[in-house]
């Protein structure tokens, strides 16, 4: 599956229009087109391209992922571990307050069905869906940041940061986290908390909640013991599906504020047709989708007994 992907995204790669040679035409005029071809030998780009996929097949098989194509002409996994932590930091964070938030609210929503918080939350649900992201992030950077300014609109630390003690640090980054954190869990909360909802009404209608509530038990302990229990089952395949993107960052987001994580990465590496950094990322995201989808499984299996013993 991994070896599919990786050449279907070598494949779709070579299509994009554009080498590194002409990119670095298009920044210096002065590049003649001799030496433009130099550039393309030195990387290999002048071979046919089954030839590079198999030359970059080859080193993957050793975890080589090989140099970037850009002037540090650093290693790509450098590249990468550098740029993850913050990423990583960024999404598990959104999403521990997209868990913490949505599924209060689904269940809330659900218990009280077509009441005022139902419906309240719809609102706000649907709102989230359709405003698109960045023009959230330029609203919120226009308003928060320029006109009130009240927080950053770029980076993740204030100039001259490296010196201070680290709590001082550490509040600089969360004061830098802020918006983009708040607006790139918008659509994430509005999606978990309308499917929270949706899984959490299947669930209540279940004959198994009305014998709890029969016998006597309180509405509190049905919902939470017995409903919530079955109800976060799908929840758990949507965890599972969500880890490449903890890793893949967002693009929007990390390029409109200037965030130096994985998106931005990604996105400066298309824009300059830096194979290899766009291929050690893909690659990464691959893998990561496949895993996301056993822990899935895994994690089915631990909150079902139904599928554990059969």
């Amino acid at each position: 599956m991994i070896i599919g992907i990786t050449l279907v995204s070598f494949l779709v790669m070579q299509l994009a229009p554009g080498d590194p040679g002409s990119v670095a035409a298009d920044l210096n005029p002065k590049v003649s087109p001799e030496m433009i071809q130099k550039m393309r030998a030195h990387y290999g780009l002048d071979q046919p391209v089954y030839i590079q996929y198999f030359t970059w097949l080859k080193k993957l098989a050793v975890l080589d992922f090989g140099k970037s194509f850009q002037p540090d002409g650093g290693a790509v996994l450098d590249k990468v571990a550098k740029a993850l932590p913050v990423t990583l930091v960024m999404n598990v964070i959104g999403l521990f307050v997209v868990l913490l938030l949505a599924i209060p609210i689904g269940v809330a929503a659900a218990r009280w069905q077509n009441g005022v918080f139902d419906r309240t939350s719809t609102i706000l649900v649907f709102l989230g869906f359709a405003a698109p992201s960045f023009w959230l992030g330029l609203m919120a950077m226009m308003y928060f940041g320029v006109y009130l300014g009240w927080l950053p609109i770029s980076g993740i630390s204030s100039y001259g940061a490296e010196t201070w003690p680290w709590w001082q640090r550490v509040g600089d980054w969360a004061i830098h986290l802020t918006l983009p954190i708040t607006i790139g869990i918008i659509g994430s909360l509005a999606g978990m908390s309308r499917y929270m909802r949706t899984t959490m009404l299947e669930t209540i209608r279940q004959d198994y909640i009305t014998t709890a509530r029969a016998k006597g038990c309180g509405e509190f302990r049905v919902l939470t013991r017995h409903a919530l229990a079955n109800a976060l089952l799908p929840v758990i395949t949507i965890l599972g599906l969500s880890l490449p993107g903890l890793i893949g960052g967002s693009v929007i987001m990390e390029s409109m504020f200037a965030i130096p994580g994985m998106g931005k990465l990604f996105y400066d590496g298309v824009m300059m047709r830096d194979y290899p950094l766009i291929m050690g990322i893909l690659t990464l995201g691959a893998v990561l989708t496949l895993l996301g989808n056993l822990l899935a499984d895994i994690g089915y299996a631990l909150v079902d007994p139904r599928i554990r013993y059969a």
